[in-house]
């Protein structure tokens, strides 16, 4: 008596009642969003690179500077809640630059913020993002400070 009757669906019934619950995709506008912020994080980056390149710097330092700062800037509007409303709104717009790369480290880590910056956020990196790609990015960035401190 408690037990409620389910209909058995064909396939096409099935098929049917699915299109109909699902929400209606906005591919048009959704590739316009992705690619307008997509466009204008690397416009930024080239902005970020035209900078070091009209102070006269190597092609390889300029490279490095760059990913670094939009790295940075990737974790850092991670870590103020703003990539992730990007993100909503844009897409893979936001995720394939290389500051979703910094998004997709950042993020998960965020969620232990109560923890503390250091047990929490910090420590959760390696355990959510792996340790070779936070160690790898931790270090090469130090080195890359290191030796541009070295040689200029």
């Amino acid at each position: 008596m408690g037990k409620k009757m389910v209909k058995d669906f064909t396939h096409k019934e099935y098929r049917d009642y699915v299109e109909k619950k699902s929400p209606k995709s906005k591919v048009l506008a959704n590739t316009v969003k992705a690619f307008v912020v997509g466009g204008l994080i690397c416009v930024a980056g080239q902005l970020i690179n035209n900078f070091f390149t009209s102070r006269g710097m190597e092609k390889d330092t300029v490279s490095n500077l760059t990913s670094i700062i939009m790295i940075f800037l990737g974790a850092l509007l991670t870590g103020l809640n703003i990539y992730d409303n990007l993100g909503k709104f844009a897409g893979a717009g936001s995720i394939v630059p290389i500051t979703g790369f910094a998004n997709s480290i950042v993020s998960p880590a965020m969620e232990f913020k109560s923890e503390g910056y250091v047990m929490g956020v910090g420590a959760k990196m390696f355990v959510v993002a792996g340790p070779v790609l936070v160690y790898g990015i931790s270090a090469s960035i130090i080195v890359g400070i290191i030796y541009y401190l070295l040689h200029y």
